[in-house]
């Protein structure tokens, strides 16, 4: 499902337009985007929890070439925790 499909399902299910549903899903992504930048998690009841960890910085020898040693910096990284709900029904 693309995020235009979504948008189409909306607008068919609430009973809006497309401008309505685009503006309604483009509000939610927002808001989930800014949430997370923020440090905070996202828990949708059902569905799951979105929530930000961390990575540390490793040391990788590309091919097995100890003089290539690279370092890769730590960084935030978005995961994705599955509900009860949805996991009995998809899993």
């Amino acid at each position: 499902m693309t995020k235009s499909d979504l948008i189409d399902v909306v607008a068919k299910k609430a009973h809006l337009t497309k401008k309505g549903a685009n503006d309604a899903v483009e509000g939610f992504l927002d808001e989930v985007i800014r949430t997370l930048k923020k440090g905070d998690k996202v828990v949708l009841s059902g569905f799951g929890t979105f929530y930000l960890g961390k990575v540390k910085d490793k040391q990788v020898v590309p091919f097995g070439k100890e003089e290539n040693r690279q370092t890769i910096k730590g960084h935030r990284v978005v995961n994705f925790r599955v509900g009860k709900p949805l996991k009995k029904n998809v899993w």
